[in-house]
């Protein structure tokens, strides 16, 4: 999974197309890339209540007007509907998943627009850092944790954390780098120690694929946004929709945005 030098237009494009179908892990580098959570206005105020509750796990970017799937604050002219290479549908607590959502697109639904530490990725290879999963050509390895998200009265989640593995010497740097993406999950919230978040083995993620962990490298471990998606799983709403894990949906936004 190269870095590929696209425009986000480009990427968007791919998607509506049904040209691309693969995590969008390197595409678009420079650009802020989100994860996508849609839902029934009736369930909206509170799903916003439980981001503004967890914005560690939850930045918010944009919310979508009920009815419009045009992301207008980062990306005019985008359609939620098609402009995300797949994604998943709950419904009756399970999870299907698809390419374009048009057909089963409701005048009720609201998109919000989370941000996600693909978008540090750009300036972590600008200073140097390896990015494991861009290098062997994967998805990033995303895991479930024992920490606990503040609940509304229907949301509730364990935290998610996604993992990049870096030499002992570059993790402080790492730490400063992602530090400035306070709105693209910030600062990491484990350092080399999974056991102390829950995470038993880090060859079996829950999202995702795993990649390797050489000699005198540590997991570092982020805030992930597929922590509403296990939010959502516990809610049950009757209908929702969301990014795949690791297909997200790629800006207009520059990364120094967020920084």
């Amino acid at each position: 999974m190269l870095s590929i030098p696209m425009t986000p237009a480009e990427v968007r494009y791919r998607c509506r197309m049904g040209l691309l179908d693969r995590s969008t892990a390197g595409l678009a580098l420079g650009y802020v890339q989100t994860n996508v959570v849609i839902l029934p206005s009736t369930w909206a105020f509170e799903f916003l209540l439980f981001c503004q509750r967890n914005p560690k796990a939850c930045p918010m970017l944009d919310v979508t007007d009920v009815g419009d799937p045009e992301p207008r604050q980062i990306a005019p002219g985008a359609d939620l509907r098609t402009d995300l290479p797949r994604y998943q549908i709950l419904q009756d607590g399970k999870w299907t998943e698809a390419t374009d959502i048009r057909s089963i697109w409701r005048e009720d639904l609201v998109g919000f627009l989370i941000g996600c530490s693909f978008s540090f990725e750009n300036a972590m290879l600008n200073a140097g850092l390896p990015v494991r999963h861009i290098e062997v050509g994967r998805n990033v390895p995303m895991y479930r944790t024992h920490l606990t998200c503040v609940p509304t009265q229907r949301f509730s989640s364990p935290l998610v954390v996604s993992m990049r593995p870096l030499p002992h010497h570059q993790v402080v740097r790492a730490v400063e780098v992602t530090s400035r993406f306070q709105h693209a999950h910030g600062s990491p919230v484990q350092i080399g120690d999974p056991d102390s978040i829950g995470i038993q083995n880090l060859e079996a993620p829950d999202y995702g694929d795993p990649v390797p962990i050489y000699a005198n490298e540590v997991p570092v471990f982020w805030a992930c946004g597929v922590t509403t998606q296990t939010a959502l799983l516990h809610a049950n709403p009757e209908f929702a929709i969301t990014h795949a894990p690791g297909h997200m949906f790629v800006s207009d936004l520059r990364d120094e945005c967020l920084s």
